[in-house]
């Protein structure tokens, strides 16, 4: 690799000299000018990591300088060096967008201590540039599409926003729940903050706590260091624990405490620490349920649950899937370096008919793997390999059943599981009551031997009246 390039402007030889030996000696390679002109060819000539200037040189000074050289070279660091230094001109030159301004004479060691500071923020500014403009390429925008499905919860998000209520973002697996969490924190007042996220399902309790919370060493065995929790982390920021659901119940009391009283304390730490992060959850599972059947604390749901946003399914908004497919195309072949490649109206077709059961990240997986695997310039539906999740027809005719047929025996399943009841039917299926019977009308599914047609009409008048 390459040493780091620095400018030393300076018109006083001596001074110059000294200056550009002892950061030789230091391995930088070091650019010597004595003039402002100087200075701006060797910026243009070569690719300098950052630049010593006297303030006063023969052709002009230093802040005549900045201007240019921070318009041009914004992430250059630039140390300027005065014989007669004020408060008033250090100003100056800070607001200008000098990184230092420092009265001669200065020590050697304090100058090289200074540029490896200025070139260590100059990396991490380069890191996060180069970050933001990665997490920009892969973004994905999660109301892509025209279907009314989406249309609604676009507009229900840019109602909650800016509000820094808990968000709760319920879905099924793969459907987009982790994207717009990651939208609410980027448009919210929160936008430069830390977002941090974590599945909860990945951990046990002692780590998960350790992984929320932090710990002082010495906290338990193993504990050899200090570890700072995700909560501190997020400080200012959003956090998002997805699959909360999962969350260990004697993590559940802690976590509400956090959100009531906004403090926290590490684990072996005696001091109390204020908190000011805005939780966004997501969980997969019906969370009523879950409280119902005494595995998810109801207070700690009540907190969480402020506003509810339900992400829907890929089956139910497939008009949009040859947008979503087309996107992810695209990047994926850019990506692969597939550039040749195009996708076949048969295979647009087949991606509309299928039933995603693992929704949206099953979709770029799967155009992915026919953007890998296939062999002509045109991906065929052959390509594609689509499969049925577990639990779906594994037999006959299936491959070949349109998406109509999918909805149509989901449907018929679940109304069999709930003997008929059309209420408890549609809250496994996760859609409202009308949603549920305006499906069984379009889909021409019979229910002339439901089971329990009475308790059917008990429940949707119990939720009528409710």
């Amino acid at each position: 690799m390459s040493k780091k390039q620095i400018v030393v402007g300076e018109d006083d030889q001596a001074v110059r000299d000294a200056l550009s030996e002892y950061l030789r000696s230091l391995d930088y390679e070091v650019v010597e000018v004595n003039s402002c002109e100087g200075i701006r060819e060797s910026f243009k000539t070569s690719c300098p990591d950052a630049a010593i200037l006297d303030y006063s040189l023969p052709d002009g000074t230093a802040l005549d300088l900045l201007p240019f050289l921070k318009q041009s070279y914004p992430s250059v660091p630039l140390i300027l060096l005065t014989g007669n230094g004020t408060i008033q001109l250090a100003v100056r030159a800070i607001k200008e967008g000098a990184d230092q301004f420092l009265t001669k004479p200065v020590e050697l060691a304090a100058i090289a201590v200074i540029l490896e500071r200025a070139l260590k923020n100059q990396r991490n500014y380069q890191k996060q540039l180069a970050g933001k403009v990665r997490e920009e390429r892969d973004s994905v925008d999660p109301f892509l599409g025209t279907s009314g499905a989406i249309r609604q919860l676009a507009e229900q998000a840019e109602r909650i926003c800016y509000s820094g209520c808990p968000v709760l973002i319920a879905g099924e697996t793969g459907s987009g729940k982790g994207v717009l969490a990651r939208w609410f924190h980027d448009h919210s007042p929160r936008a430069d903050e830390p977002f941090v996220d974590l599945n909860c399902a990945g951990f046990g309790r002692e780590l998960l706590e350790t992984e929320l919370f932090g710990h002082e060493m010495g906290a338990f065995t193993g504990a050899v260091r200090r570890k700072t929790g995700l909560f501190e982390v997020a400080q200012r920021g959003s956090i998002f624990l997805d699959e909360i659901g999962d969350m260990d119940l004697q993590i559940q009391p802690k976590l509400l405490k956090i959100l009531e009283e906004k403090r926290f304390r590490r684990l072996g730490d005696t001091q109390e620490r204020q908190l000011d992060v805005r939780l966004i959850a997501a969980s997969h599972q019906d969370l009523g349920q879950l409280v119902r059947q005494r595995k998810f604390r109801s207070d700690l749901y009540f907190r969480i649950s402020t506003v509810v946003v339900r992400v829907p399914p890929l089956r139910e908004r497939s008009e949009d899937i040859p947008v979503l497919a087309q996107q992810f195309f695209q990047r994926i072949a850019v990506d692969l370096g597939r550039l040749h490649l195009t996708l076949s109206d048969q295979v647009m077709k087949a991606l509309t008919e299928y039933s995603w059961p693992g929704n949206i990240r099953e979709l770029k997986n799967v155009i992915e793997r026919a953007v890998l695997l296939a062999s002509g310039e045109t991906i065929r539906p052959m390509d594609l390999h689509l499969e049925f999740a577990e639990g779906m027809p594994a037999s006959g005719n299936e491959s070949h059943l349109t998406l109509k047929d999918v909805q149509r025996l989901h449907i018929q399943r679940a109304l069999a599981a709930e003997r008929g009841n059309v209420v408890r039917a549609a809250v496994r299926l996760g859609m409202t009551r009308s949603t549920l019977y305006n499906k069984i009308k379009t889909l021409g599914i019979n229910q002339s031997n439901s089971q329990d047609k009475g308790g059917e009409e008990k429940g949707a008048a119990a939720s009528s009246s409710s």
